[in-house]
């Protein structure tokens, strides 16, 4: 198909890529660097690939560092890696020539795992980088340069009954059709001998899984797989333009579904117990949306997914809802039962006698009707990546549907694959997990001193956290500091001044939207006032109260629904900030000290009323956190410095060094450090606690 028409907007399911090669960026890069460039343009373009999916290679001449010779070297995505965000060590770098002597080793099909232990001893200049299962692929083939891609509008083709009529009608024989076969080196030496019985073939369409192509360099090797692409997606869009994608609409979208699915995801993330606590990521895209309401939903959804890309990330096939049933526990239960029950099932129908023990058994992806696509997983980014590649999977049946029935993959093959002793041996070399990673924290005050440097230690050891503060454009600075430094998946903000019942409820709302639940709640947000209590007004006393006692009431009333939900994996902690203040009275202070006790003491009320539930509430009690603190930035800092006759510039830090028994500085991290301590497991036996973090003050000694 040389010619593609425009279309018009509502026909173009399909994206269509465009070459973004720039020869003048090229020109002046080394063979190495036109191999990563090809590969990052590739993999940067979702159009072309998915996260993690595919892999490039180039035949170069390099210099054997042990003989001086040239020598023939094949450059080809190593194990694991991102060909959009890769750098040149993300390449495996292997001898040519012992590569190909590796089938004097190969016997047959039963030899493909063997043949992957082979690949360590064909490395180049002692090169770190594991070669991937698909090494064979780029190996066996005598082309200088090769691409092996997965597009949506590929496979939806190589998923479909009508895809190899579809591939000679779109291309004219010029790419190939072979039937499925597991990666490895089996599917090397078939697609090998494939290409030399069809000369002058441009690349081979691998049903199930994907297409290879191959030319002379690299940015033809580019432009090639962008056409073929293109091809692919323009030919699948003029048959979507004749009638409505999966048989048209039964379920509209729901208005209220974001209110749902806030209620909803902690209550399945409760009953999705299991070795490691579960975050969740919902969508509800138009692709997530038009399937979940379609006709042809639940024929489909049972299918399951076809490519071994998408089910390793999203298990072989979801869990569906009925939407008319989502605030019935009883059946969320009866729901999430059948559906382990049938994956032990699947396990023991297909399990190998060397096969892995059972993985968890909870579904991945959960698709409701007029609400759209919900993923859970260990930690957010697999969560939101599991609801992306599901996604993929949504655009394959809408394609393949198009041009005859969408066919999943072989329920013993899906097994192989999400099985196979090789995925198992990458899964254990995975470092293990960081303490917080699954746990969810909301931060008030989350744009201030203590909060920010709270929010940072909590995401250091992997939990995901909502900053919540009064300061729209503050938080939002915090917020896009923390993406930066940990990763966007990690950290969403909110506007909440802790006052308003009704922004704490839509916070808390949003946090259970945005990552599945609570886990950790650190009542933080705070102000400060100094006043002898003749000119303490009932304004000033109120406004003490609001923020620092009602405040504190109204963020723990809005955790404990969805920490209870987490009882049965570990419980939940909440942990006020509270001072030293709260302890030991202080001169001028009457407004502030005493709301800070009523706060400490609510705690204690807390702690008694959430252990039933697993629910453990301490207390951190600051003094003097003077760096980075807004508080003090403010009026307040002049309040205590009048209040003690000293200069609030010069004087202020050093009187309460000197204050203090320790004679040190009491920093943000310092009272991170100790927030982290109560919210982590380090203190799964303590609640009802303080601990003060006041560099000594015997007046706070508690009692």
């Amino acid at each position: 198909m040389n010619k593609r028409q425009t279309l018009s907007p509502a026909a173009t399911a399909f994206a269509i890529p465009a070459s973004r090669w720039d020869d003048g960026e090229a020109c002046s890069k080394s063979p190495a660097d036109l191999l990563l460039y090809r590969s990052n343009l590739l993999g940067s373009d979702l159009t072309v690939t998915n996260f993690g999916g595919g892999n490039t290679s180039a035949k170069l001449v390099e210099v054997d560092p042990l003989t001086g010779e040239e020598v023939e070297v094949l450059w080809v995505k190593g194990s694991g890696g991102d060909i959009g965000s890769m750098k040149l060590d993300g390449f495996a770098t292997l001898y040519q020539d012992k590569l190909l002597g590796l089938e004097t080793h190969y016997g047959g099909e039963a030899d493909d795992d063997r043949m992957v232990g082979y690949l360590p001893h064909c490395t180049f200049n002692l090169n770190g980088r594991a070669a991937s299962i698909d090494t064979p692929l780029h190996a066996l083939l005598p082309f200088a340069h090769v691409d092996h891609v997965h597009p949506d509008a590929i496979i939806a083709l190589a998923a479909s009954s009508g895809g190899e009529a579809a591939s000679r009608e779109i291309w004219g024989g010029r790419i190939g059709w072979l039937p499925w076969k597991r990666p490895g080196y089996t599917l090397g030496v078939q697609l090998r001998d494939y290409v030399a019985a069809n000369p002058g073939i441009e690349g081979v369409m691998l049903a199930g899984h994907g297409i290879i192509c191959w030319r002379d360099s690299a940015k033809a090797c580019y432009e090639h797989t962008i056409g073929l692409i293109a091809d692919a997606a323009y030919y699948l869009n003029t048959k979507l333009a004749d009638a409505p994608a999966f048989g048209g609409q039964a379920i509209a979208p729901n208005p209220d579904r974001g209110a749902i699915v806030a209620d909803l995801m902690p209550r399945l993330r409760g009953l999705m117990t299991g070795a490691r606590r579960k975050l969740g990521h919902w969508s509800d895209d138009g692709e997530a949306l038009e399937f979940t309401g379609s006709v042809a939903f639940e024929r489909l959804a049972t299918i399951g997914t076809s490519c071994p890309d998408h089910f390793l990330r999203t298990k072989i096939a979801p869990l569906t809802l009925d939407p008319a049933r989502l605030t019935d526990d009883a059946y969320l239960v009866e729901k999430l039962a059948a559906y382990r029950a049938l994956y032990a099932a699947y396990y023991e129908r297909c399990r190998r006698p060397n096969s892995p023990a059972m993985r968890d058994p909870n579904p991945v992806v959960v698709l409701i009707p007029g609400v759209g696509r919900i993923t859970f997983a260990t930690d957010k980014t697999t969560a939101r990546l599991a609801g992306e590649f599901y996604g993929n999977a949504i655009n394959v049946m809408r394609g393949a549907e198009a041009i005859g029935d969408y066919i999943g993959l072989d329920e013993q093959e899906a097994f192989d694959i999400e099985y196979w002793l090789l995925e198992e041996a990458k899964l254990q070399r995975m470092p293990a997990p960081k303490p917080l990673v699954g746990r969810v924290a909301l931060v008030t005050g989350g744009a201030g001193g203590i909060g920010a440097a709270t929010a940072a230690r909590l995401m250091a050891d992997g939990a995901c956290v909502m900053l919540a503060d009064r300061d729209a454009e503050a938080v939002e600075e915090v917020r896009g500091g923390f993406a930066k430094q940990f990763g966007k998946d990690l950290v969403r903000a909110v506007l909440c001044d802790v006052t308003d019942e009704a922004q704490v409820a839509a916070a808390f709302e949003d946090c259970a939207r945005e990552f599945g639940g609570l886990d950790i709640l650190v009542a933080n947000a705070g102000i400060a006032s100094s006043a002898p209590i003749e000119e303490t007004t009932v304004e000033l006393w109120r406004k003490n109260y609001d923020v620092l006692a009602e405040g504190y009431f109204l963020t723990a009333r809005a955790a404990f629904p969805l920490m209870k939900r987490m009882k049965e994996q570990g419980g939940a902690a909440i942990v006020f900030i509270g001072s030293k203040n709260g302890i030991a009275a202080a001169t001028n202070a009457s407004a502030y000290a005493s709301a800070k006790a009523a706060a400490n003491h609510l705690a204690r009320c807390l702690a008694l009323e959430g252990a039933p539930s697993g629910i453990r509430v301490n207390v951190v009690n600051p003094d003097a956190v003077i760096r980075g603190s807004k508080i003090w930035d403010g009026d307040w800092r002049k309040e205590r410095a009048g209040a003690h006759g000293i200069d609030p510039g010069s004087e202020l830090e050093e009187h309460y060094r000197q204050r203090s028994m320790l004679k040190r500085d009491v920093l943000p991290e310092d009272i991170a450090e100790a927030v982290y301590f109560l919210a982590s497991d380090m203190s799964a036996k303590s609640t009802g606690n303080m601990i003060n973090v006041d560099a000594g003050n015997a007046q706070a000694f508690t009692r």
